[in-house]
C-alpha cells in the first residue's frame, strides 16, 4: 500500500514517488510526458561507441547504490503494509508466505523486464515505452493504469484520515459522543479542504518531496509497535464493545492515557491457534492486496536514469536488495499482526488496535506520525494525476490557474466520494490491487517487453517467458475481479466498514 520516493536532485531538491509521482532532470514532476515532445530528434538513450545502451550517459547520474536502495524502498513502501495482516488471517500463514514470496518474485522480473525494455526501446519513462510499444493505445494504456494506482493510494491514505483522526480527537477531548467532529466523513472532508487541497495547489511541490523518507519511517516505526503490542495484548482478546468504550472514554482521559479497563469476551482457546491455510470468501483479497503492496514500477526508470555509474545489472541489484528489505518488512508486520488478532484482525490493522487500546501513548504517537505523514503525501501523489490529464486533454495549452484548480479539485472530489461511500479499505486494496497494480506489475512490462524488444525471437527462453507472464497476469487479474465482484455482490453487508 500499496503504496513513497525520496529522490535526489541537485542536492536541494526532491521527488517523491509511493506513487509514483516522480521528479528528475530530464523529465521533471511537471512534465513527464516531456519526452513525448521531442523523441524524435533526442535519443533518450544514446548509444555510445563501445558501450552497450545502458551504459551510455543521457546524463550523469548522482544517486549511489545505498540512496537508490532507500529511494526505492520508498517507492515500494506505503499503505499496502497496513492491509497485510488482514490478507494473513483469511489465507493462513503458510499459504501466505508462499504468495508473498511469487508476488515479490513475479515484481522482480518485472522489474527485469522493465529494465531490458527501456534499454531496447531507448526510453526511460513508462508512458513512452506504451507509446513506444504501441503508439497511443499503449501510452493511454499506461497512463490510465498509474493514475488509477495513484487515486487507489490517495483513497487507501485518506481512508487512513477516515479511521485513525476520530480516535486522536477522542483522546485529547475525552469525548466519543457521536459529537460532529469525530465523524470520519466529516474530517476527511475537512482534511482535504483545509490543508491537502492548498498544498496540492502548489504549481511545484518542492518539500513535499522529503515527506517519503518520514513516511518510511513512520512504517518502521508502525512495526516496531505491532510486534511490541503481540507481547501485551493476551490471547483470548478482551475487545472492548462500544457501550463501555464511550462509558469509560469520557472520564479517563486526564491521567496520561492509561490503558482502558476492558470487558473480557469469551472467545474459545481455538482462536488463539495461529492457521496455517484458510480458505473463505476474503481469501480472494489476498493477491491483489499483495500486488498494492508492491507496486512501484513506474519508479524504476527515472531511479535507473539518476543511478551513478549505472548499469542494467546494478539497478536490477538495487531492486533486488530493495525488494528483500520490504519482503521482511512486510513479512513481520503481516506475521505480527495476524498472531496478535487473529480472526479480529480488520482490513486497516492500525485501526484494530482501537479495539483492544482506545487511549495507549504509544499508538498515539504511531497514528500522529502515521496520519501527518499520509496527509502530507497525498498532494504529491496527486501532483502526477493532474499531470497526466492535462497532458492527454490539453498538451498544447498554456498553464491556465483554472484549469489546474479544476481538475484538482474534481480529482479530490472523487477521491473523497470514494472514501466516503466505499465501505473499507479492504475494497480498495482488492480493486486497484487486481486491476492497476496487475497492470503495472505483469501485464504492462510483458507486452512491451515482447513488442519492443526486437534481438530475441518470439521461440526464444526470454520471449516465452515474457508470454508465459503476460498470460499470468490475465489470469490473475481477470480472476482477482471476478471473485471480487462476486464477493461484492454476495456478501455486500457481511463486512461493513468503519
Amino acid at each position: 500500500m500499496n503504496h513513497l520516493n525520496a529522490f535526489p536532485e541537485d542536492d536541494n531538491s526532491s521527488s517523491n514517488s509511493n506513487d509514483y509521482g516522480y521528479q528528475d532532470k530530464k523529465v521533471p514532476l511537471g512534465s513527464p510526458y516531456n519526452a513525448d515532445l521531442d523523441a524524435e530528434i533526442q535519443n533518450f538513450l544514446p548509444d555510445g561507441k563501445g558501450k552497450k545502451k545502458y551504459e551510455s550517459e543521457y546524463h550523469q547520474g548522482n544517486a549511489s547504490f545505498g540512496m537508490s536502495v532507500f529511494n526505492l524502498g520508498n517507492a515500494i513502501m506505503g499503505s499496502g503494509i497496513l492491509g497485510l495482516s488482514y490478507a494473513m488471517a483469511n489465507t493462513g500463514i503458510a499459504l501466505f508466505v508462499i504468495l508473498l514470496v511469487a508476488v515479490a518474485i513475479f515484481s522482480l522480473y518485472s522489474v527485469h523486464l522493465l529494465l531490458k525494455t527501456a534499454n531496447e526501446g531507448g526510453a526511460l519513462v513508462y508512458e513512452q515505452l506504451g507509446y513506444k510499444a504501441f503508439g497511443m493505445p499503449g501510452k493511454l494504456a499506461a497512463s490510465c493504469s498509474i493514475t488509477m494506482q495513484n487515486i487507489g493510494a490517495m483513497s487507501s491514505y485518506l481512508f487512513i484520515v477516515k479511521y485513525e483522526l476520530p480516535i486522536v480527537i477522542q483522546a485529547f477531548t475525552g469525548t466519543s459522543n457521536g459529537e460532529w467532529y469525530t465523524n470520519g466523513d466529516y474530517l476527511v472532508l475537512i482534511v482535504s479542504s483545509v490543508i491537502i487541497l492548498p498544498l496540492s495547489l502548489l504549481k511545484n511541490l518542492g518539500y513535499l518531496g522529503y515527506t517519503s523518507g518520514l513516511s518510511l519511517l513512520c512504517m518502521v516505526f508502525f512495526l516496531i509497535v505491532v510486534i511490541i503490542k503481540k507481547f501485551q495484548i493476551p490471547c483470548p482478546l478482551q475487545m472492548m464493545d462500544d457501550a463501555v468504550v464511550n462509558e469509560t472514554l469520557s472520564r479517563m482521559i486526564n491521567s496520561t492515557f492509561p490503558r482502558l479497563n476492558h470487558t473480557t469476551v469469551d472467545y474459545s482457546e481455538d482462536v488463539c491457534t495461529p492457521k496455517y491455510f484458510v480458505f473463505n470468501s476474503q481469501t480472494v483479497y489476498a493477491v491483489p492486496i499483495l500486488t498494492f503492496a508492491f507496486v512501484c514500477h513506474p519508479a524504476i526508470l527515472p531511479m535507473y536514469e539518476e543511478l551513478k555509474d549505472r548499469s542494467r545489472r546494478k539497478m536490477q541489484g538495487v531492486a533486488n536488495v530493495s525488494f528483500l528489505a520490504m519482503f521482511i518488512m512486510y513479512l513481520l508486520a503481516a506475521l505480527f499482526g495476524y498472531l496478535t488478532f487473529n480472526v479480529h484482525v480488520e482490513p486497516e490493522l492500525l485501526h484494530t488496535y482501537s479495539k483492544v487500546y482506545k487511549s495507549d501513548v504509544l499508538l498515539l504517537i504511531v497514528r500522529l506520525a502515521v496520519l501527518t505523514a499520509v496527509t502530507l503525501t497525498v498532494p504529491v501523489v496527486l501532483f502526477p494525476i493532474r499531470t497526466s490529464v492535462n497532458q492527454l486533454m490539453c498538451a498544447s495549452k498554456e498553464f491556465s490557474w483554472v484549469r489546474h484548480t479544476l481538475i484538482t479539485m474534481v480529482l479530490l472530489a472523487a477521491t473523497n466520494a470514494l472514501v466516503i461511500f466505499v465501505p473499507t479499505i479492504r475494497d480498495i486494496f482488492g480493486f486497484i490491487g487486481a486491476s492497476a497494480a496487475a497492470m503495472l506489475i505483469f501485464i504492462l512490462p510483458s507486452a512491451f517487453y515482447i513488442k519492443l524488444v526486437k534481438k530475441e525471437s518470439m521461440k526464444s527462453v526470454q520471449k516465452i517467458g515474457a508470454t508465459a507472464f503476460l498470460i499470468c497476469g490475465f489470469m490473475v487479474m481477470i480472476g482477482s475481479m471476478t471473485l471480487i465482484i462476486l464477493d461484492w455482490t454476495t456478501n455486500s453487508t457481511e463486512h461493513e466498514g468503519h
